[in-house]
């Protein structure tokens, strides 16, 4: 399951994972500076993605996790354009490229669609799995960078 790295002021949920603020013992304090350090990078990231993207601003939970990964890559591809043209004033555009047609499907079971939303929305909200989760992430992290 994706999750999100959070700071204390946000709900106890299985998609936000908490940064730890005190850690108890050696292994939590081991991830707590590096997961502040993450936390801040990505929202400092997700800011300028905010701040130059009106799409990146607005409420997701209605959209397909496809279509939110196409839009994120397609802003975060835009942003670094951005960034390249106002580096180099002076480069020529000589390299294009051809790019296929999507087929999009519409779905007509929208009541099937919504019980699936709904399904998603109550397991997101699940404080149990929050802290299974964590505990996982704990572990794992241990499993990784205990011999570093």
């Amino acid at each position: 399951m994706g999750y999100y790295l959070a700071d204390s002021i946000y709900p106890k949920w299985s998609t936000l994972v908490q940064t730890i603020h005190k850690p108890t013992s050696s292994k939590n304090n081991v991830f707590a500076t590096q997961q502040e350090a993450c936390r801040k990078d990505v929202e400092r990231a997700f800011g300028v993605l905010q701040s130059h993207f009106a799409i990146v601003q607005g409420s997701t939970r209605f959209w397909q996790k496809e279509v939110l990964h196409d839009i994120m890559t397609t802003c975060i591809i835009l942003h670094n354009m951005i960034i390249e043209d106002d580096r180099d004033l002076e480069a020529p555009i000589g390299v294009t490229r051809e790019v296929s047609l999507i087929d999009v499907e519409l779905t007509t079971d929208e009541d099937s669609q919504f019980q699936q939303l709904f399904a998603r929305y109550k397991h997101t909200k699940d404080k149990e799995a929050h802290f299974n989760l964590r505990i996982a992430l704990v572990d794992h992290l241990w499993e990784i960078y205990s011999n570093a």
